[in-house]
């Protein structure tokens, strides 16, 4: 079983990528609404959350786990890799945790001129991650290199030429929790947000947050076609079906009887129902507790 963990609705937006992709599989999905947003938390808070939703989706019998929130991607990916590496995270064993930053990398930093700006919550901004992973990536030219949904590959000398610029956008993700994502106050604040981007003449926008593909339109209107917007769930997708298919021994242990079961800790009628706007379809949610 795969599982796929957000902070909250924002990864259904993944998940339905993965359904279209690769529904051959058994899905377990948890957010959790309860603690939700991540993106104002703490690394270590985000770090300790994280691990308690890996470790109950382990017990579960997830065989491995796609952390599809960015913002526990950022925070908390690199650590729970080595907790799986040292054996600290119970019942995991041979188990995988992957998260959404390096195959996003990898796709804006092949399309890119050199100019490249992110928008994201700020525990995803402050942390650094994604562009640590953009200056990794290598020259334009070079011979392409599979894309791991986070895990460390062989350096290579990265794209000195690119340019990066972040920005911040706490308000995003409370407007479109809130239904408004055609409200005008909701378009004023990506105008607002996207601004300073638009001012360092960026060529491609990465959205990293799995909430702000709902705000697709509204963004892309701003932005103007000469600025790129990456696929998010589209490349995260196709970057899981290549791992699986480069590693045998872990997708002949995942179940495929195109099982779909959605949890969330908190409030799951109001769950399902702003749920299936990012899932593109009805869901039941069901209730759980970390703790």
């Amino acid at each position: 079983m795969i599982g796929v963990f957000d902070s909250g609705f924002g990864g259904l937006s993944i998940l339905k990528e993965f359904l279209a992709r690769l529904p051959q599989y058994d899905y377990l999905y948890l957010g959790d609404s309860a603690r939700a947003p991540y993106g104002n938390r703490s690394p270590e808070v985000i770090y300790n959350w994280t691990r308690e939703a890996a470790d109950y989706l382990f017990k579960q019998g997830c065989e491995i786990i796609i952390l599809a929130c960015f913002t526990a991607s950022a925070n908390a990916l690199r650590r729970l890799q080595q907790d799986l590496n040292t054996g600290t995270l119970k019942h995991a064993n041979t188990k995988r945790i992957l998260g959404v930053l390096i195959p996003l990398a990898e796709e804006a930093a092949k399309i890119s001129k050199g100019h490249i700006g992110i928008l994201g919550t700020r525990a995803t901004i402050n942390s650094g991650a994604l562009t640590t992973e953009l200056k990794k990536r290598p020259p334009l030219g070079s011979p392409p290199r599979h894309s791991v949904l986070g895990h460390p590959q062989t350096r290579r000398a990265g794209r000195a030429d690119l340019e990066i610029y972040s920005q911040a956008a706490p308000l995003l993700v409370p407007l479109i929790e809130e239904g408004w994502q055609n409200r005008p106050e909701t378009k004023r604040m990506v105008r607002y947000y996207l601004r300073p981007l638009k001012g360092k003449k960026i060529d491609t926008l990465l959205l990293a947050c799995t909430h702000y593909p709902l705000l697709k339109r509204q963004i892309a209107e701003t932005v103007g076609k000469q600025i790129k917007i990456i696929d998010t769930g589209k490349t995260v997708a196709l970057s899981l079906a290549d791992y699986l298919k480069r590693h045998p021994e872990i997708e002949s242990k995942l179940k495929k009887s195109g099982q779909l079961r959605i949890l969330t800790t908190d409030r799951p009628e109001e769950f399902e129902r702003l749920g299936s706007k990012f899932l593109g379809q009805n869901l039941k949610a069901q209730k759980i507790s970390l703790n």
